[in-house]
């Protein structure tokens, strides 16, 4: 690891911590690649391409603009950029010379998250209601990084998992995925889930109920929670049946019903499908 305290440039002072992970780090966990802050001195240009890396970024002050997949973005102080690096980009400050925040990091799954973040809406550059959260991760990954503890790696990786967190909140955009669906629509139906699960419910109940298309709710449903709707309440009912198989001496085939899972034999065969194991050997376990 090279912690250079600060480096002072013909175009930038900038703080920095080159990070190598453990190899059980990058087989295993988000790991950061390079975090630091800069102050432009002069303005200029930075071009990068074929990373294998995520880049975030904090303006904290002036201004800039992004270039990023055949788009550019203007940029001013509390935005927020989230970027896949293996695309080309550059950025440059104005006149009115930036200062940022910056983490290049990747993980074994980074890829997928990333791609659900755009699938969400997500935006190359954004501006969040309050940028506290995001200085609050960067501080806290930029002092792990400059640490000694043991259990650093895992501890990159919370923090990380925190970031991408946020900015997986802030990627929602009902009117970029949903074609004016409001996002509580979405909400009202899962809701209707959580509570109605005992009942039988159908993709066509759900469209006449609230007045949408059920390919449509499928498609933009799973976009929002990462599973389809009927994943969504086959999962809500199994979870009620492992509290009643556990908590409760009630038999087999009424716990099925209660749940909305049907007759015994079904609710087997659907509750090995999920959990892997059987229903009579999961109260054993877990009983």
């Amino acid at each position: 690891m090279d912690n250079t305290p600060l480096f002072h440039g013909d175009l930038v002072n900038t703080t920095r911590i080159i990070y190598t992970p453990s190899d059980f780090a990058k087989l295993s966990l988000f790991h950061i690649q390079e975090i630091g802050t800069l102050q432009a001195t002069k303005p200029h240009i930075s071009k990068r391409e074929n990373l294998s890396s995520y880049l975030f970024f904090l303006v904290r002050s002036g201004a800039g603009r992004l270039s990023y997949d055949h788009t550019e973005y203007e940029l001013t102080a509390g935005d927020c950029v989230f970027i896949d690096c293996r695309k080309p980009y550059f950025h440059e400050t104005s006149e009115d010379l930036w200062s940022l925040s910056w983490v290049h990091f990747d993980g074994p799954t980074a890829a997928n998250v990333y791609q659900k973040y755009m699938e969400r809406g997500g935006l190359p550059a954004f501006r969040p209601e309050t940028t506290a959260k995001y200085r609050d991760c960067f501080e806290h990954l930029y002092h792990i990084a400059s640490g000694s503890s043991f259990t650093r790696d895992m501890e990159l990786n919370t923090v990380l998992s925190t970031l991408l967190t946020l900015l997986m909140a802030d990627a929602w955009h009902p009117e970029k995925t949903q074609s004016g669906t409001k996002n509580t629509t979405l909400l009202e139906i899962r809701q209707y889930l959580d509570h109605n699960y005992p009942e039988k419910i159908t993709l066509d109940d759900l469209s006449e109920r609230y007045f949408i298309n059920k390919y449509y709710l499928t498609r933009v449903f799973k976009e929002q929670f990462g599973v389809s709707v009927m994943d969504y309440l086959r999962n809500v009912r199994i979870t009620h049946a492992k509290n009643q198989l556990r908590f409760t001496d009630k038999p087999a085939e009424q716990i099925g019903l209660d749940c909305g899972i049907g007759d015994v034999y079904y609710f087997s065969r659907v509750f090995k499908k999920v959990e892997g194991i059987g229903v009579r050997e999961y109260r054993k376990q877990w009983g």
